[in-house]
């Protein structure tokens, strides 16, 4: 998702590039209709001295004279394709925090907890959309380890986060994080699942991290993603950025690949008037979620995570 938080444009000037120089209304549109088309993602108005501090610092770097001539490159420029992954990496969120959202991950665990001891499952697999630096899929690994735990017999889990940006995929791989990403979690998971490094950062202990894969989707890509079958679809602080007619075809798919009895959570708000035929609301308080139908074990009223 699209990044207002961290911009920090260079003061160094280019010749023929004024520091802040305003894009006009044509160049706007143009940059913006081309983050759209390749990443779903859409910018108001409102955003665009975001647009403009994010492309003006990069083409500074490189030397571009104008923003015109930094989007010919980044269409038609030798090395366009990696130019643009670089760019994406500017434009889009990499700041998180484990247990952000605290009464999603509630929801996960009462979920997980329930699908292990009264429905026997074996093992469950969760998916983190948009996981930025890992912190989402590791929060969810967290969970679905202490719940696999505590049931009775051997259980099992897997959590794949993806997302766009390969520097923040690279990150979220190492699973090194500076203290402040941990502010406010609860200390038995400080103490159960990270180690305090030299320099006081920590990392994900080496035995849940072997349980996370990360891999790079662009979310308009979805039909060629190899996840089916999930247990857990986690999707927040995603689709905001996106068109409402989008927001759905996305859920549309995301729901296709929950499997039965799956769970769908996303982020409050994104996405309202929405129903598919497989899926029922999931009554969480502060949680905008659903389940997929089971037909081996009833409808969601007689075993979802109901609250």
């Amino acid at each position: 998702m699209v990044n207002a938080e961290n911009d920090n444009p260079s003061t160094m000037a280019m010749p023929g590039f004024a520091p802040g120089m305003a894009m006009d209304d044509a160049q706007f549109e143009q940059w913006r209709d081309l983050l759209e088309s390749r990443t779903g993602m859409t910018l108001t108005p409102e955003r665009r001295s975001f647009l403009e501090a994010n492309v003006g610092t990069r083409l500074r770097e490189l030397g571009f004279p104008s923003y015109q001539a930094y989007y010919e490159k980044v269409m038609y420029g030798p090395g366009a394709i990696a130019e643009w992954a670089t760019l994406v990496d500017r434009l889009t969120v990499q700041e998180t925090r484990f247990f952000r959202d605290g009464d999603a991950f509630e929801l996960v665990a009462e979920y997980a907890r329930e699908r292990y001891r009264e429905h026997g499952c074996r093992t469950l697999e969760a998916w983190s959309l948009g996981c930025a630096t890992g912190e989402e899929a590791y929060t969810l690994a967290m969970i679905l380890h202490k719940a696999a735990s505590e049931a009775a017999g051997r259980r099992y889990f897997g959590v794949t986060g993806t997302d766009i940006s390969l520097v923040a995929l690279d990150k979220a791989r190492h699973g090194v994080y500076g203290p402040r990403r941990l502010a406010g979690t609860d200390p038995y998971w400080q103490s159960h699942y990270f180690e305090t490094l030299t320099d006081h950062s920590v990392s994900v202990i080496p035995e849940l991290r072997k349980r996370v894969s990360f891999s790079q989707l662009n979310i308009l890509e979805l039909r060629h993603a190899p996840m089916h079958g999930m247990d857990i679809i986690f999707c927040q602080n995603v689709l905001i950025y996106f068109r409402r007619w989008r927001r759905r075809d996305i859920a549309n798919r995301l729901a296709d690949l929950l499997a039965p009895g799956g769970l769908l959570i996303l982020g409050q708000g994104e996405l309202t008037d929405w129903q598919h035929p497989e899926l029922t609301p999931v009554a969480a308080r502060k949680v905008l979620a659903w389940q997929r139908s089971d037909p081996q074990n009833g409808n969601r009223s007689d075993h979802g995570p109901a609250r």
